[in-house]
């Protein structure tokens, strides 16, 4: 006998069929529960956000939230700057500067900022010994011995880089991702 192929019979459409529609159902059902695991819309929102620092004089500093956190950002003065340029980095407690926009760079006063907008510090306000918030932000506070930042939960100094220069933090304070969206507006994240 010649082999003759098989003509499809109605039993294998309707296996076809079903396990495809079967397949399509799970699918179907699955979607909710996979698409849930997203970050919901508050969330994303929260993943950047844009700040007007028009209102921030020279020598003023302001603290907004970012993904739950303080971010502190200061206009610093020109003596500021001058004082943490001037800072030899065989002092320094940790050798990076801890930058999210160039990582891995060394502490320098330069890595730690935006090309060409030197006088905006932004950083994370959260110290990195135990996650307090460091004081230093308003003219009030106690600034610690470097003039930056003061965490007086256990004694960590920043200097005005947000260096850390004595105490038990073993990091600097971290720069998040910030770019200047005009000469008046940042955008961190």
């Amino acid at each position: 006998m010649a082999d003759v192929a098989e003509e499809p019979k109605r039993r294998d459409f309707l296996v076809i069929a079903g396990g495809t529609m079967a397949a399509v159902g799970a699918a179907s059902l699955l979607w909710p529960f996979v698409q849930q695991m997203n970050p919901d819309a508050s969330a994303q929102a929260l993943s950047s956000v844009e700040i007007d620092i028009t209102p921030i004089k020279t020598g003023q500093a302001i603290t907004v939230l970012w993904r739950g956190k303080p971010v502190f950002i200061r206009n610093r003065t020109n003596e500021e700057i001058e004082a943490a340029k001037a800072v030899e980095l065989a002092v320094l407690v940790d050798p990076l500067a801890r930058n999210d926009n160039d990582p891995g760079l060394p502490a320098t006063d330069a890595n730690r900022t935006v090309a060409g907008k030197e006088n905006w510090l932004v950083l994370v306000g959260v110290c990195t010994h135990l996650g307090c918030i460091p004081k230093g932000q308003s003219m009030a506070d106690t600034k610690g011995e470097f003039d930056g930042w003061f965490c007086p939960c256990h004694g960590s100094h920043y200097d005005t880089s947000g260096r850390i220069r004595k105490g038990p933090a073993p990091q600097n304070l971290e720069v998040p991702p910030v770019t200047f969206v005009s000469d008046t507006k940042i955008k961190i994240g």
